[in-house]
């Protein structure tokens, strides 16, 4: 799964340096995104000097060097390994408002190519935790993250219990995920099931965020077959 979306987007970055000399992907992460990132930063002949990153959310209050903080984890496992032009990382220990000013300064220069995303047990997107703010066309802001996504949170092994878990994150928000150009979309695990059920075949609801996919003309949503169990066969 994680090695067909990175295919994916591989064409995707390729196809954008070729037509306009550049591209700009937008990055999550998560036990959802290891393999994706893993076999991207492995796709043979993708100009990466020619590529600019962009950090989909991050924990307030949680410092680059924290097991947790998604700064850390996307340095380790993405830009490390290859010679992106720049990516931009949201700081955590930051003024939030700040972080998300600067970071809609960078975001907005130029139309993003391809974003890699996952959805959330909670159904969520980036850290926009049911009902999520659908009408805001902010770039970035601060929301507050309900016990679901702090019980995944610890579920996945990133803190050691909910108290330990941040209340705040800064998130990119569902109106500019809904800008990219290309969405690609991956979700493993059965625990991510009904999640994927209620977004694919339920209606179009904050309460859902993922159902907002829907609209967007250009996401692909790549499966296993346990985050797959729930839909109705084809």
């Amino acid at each position: 799964m994680g090695a067909y979306s990175a295919k994916l987007a591989a064409m995707i970055l390729r196809s954008a340096i070729a037509e306009h000399g550049q591209a700009r992907i937008i990055v999550a992460t998560g036990s959802s995104q290891f393999e994706v990132l893993d076999a991207l930063s492995s796709e043979p002949q993708i100009d990466w000097s020619c590529v600019d990153g962009f950090h989909l959310d991050e924990y307030v209050g949680i410092a680059a060097d924290h097991r947790a903080s998604f700064c850390g984890y996307l340095k380790s496992r993405f830009v490390d390994k290859i010679p992106l032009r720049s990516f931009h990382f949201l700081d955590g220990t930051g003024d939030p408002q700040v972080v998300c000013q600067q970071a809609a300064l960078d975001l907005l220069k130029s139309p993003v190519d391809v974003a890699l995303i996952g959805i959330g047990e909670n159904g969520h997107l980036a850290f926009n935790d049911p009902p999520a703010d659908f009408e805001t066309t902010q770039a970035y802001h601060v929301v507050l993250l309900d016990e679901a996504c702090r019980n995944q949170q610890v579920g996945e092994g990133w803190f050691a219990s909910l108290q330990d878990v941040p209340t705040h994150a800064i998130s990119m928000t569902i109106h500019q995920i809904l800008q990219s150009k290309k969405i690609i979309c991956s979700v493993p695990d059965e625990r991510k099931a009904l999640a994927v059920r209620d977004s694919v075949e339920g209606p179009t609801s904050n309460l859902v965020p993922g159902s907002i996919l829907k609209r967007h003309p250009n996401t692909t949503l790549v499966l296993d077959r346990a985050a797959a169990s729930l839909l109705k066969p084809l």
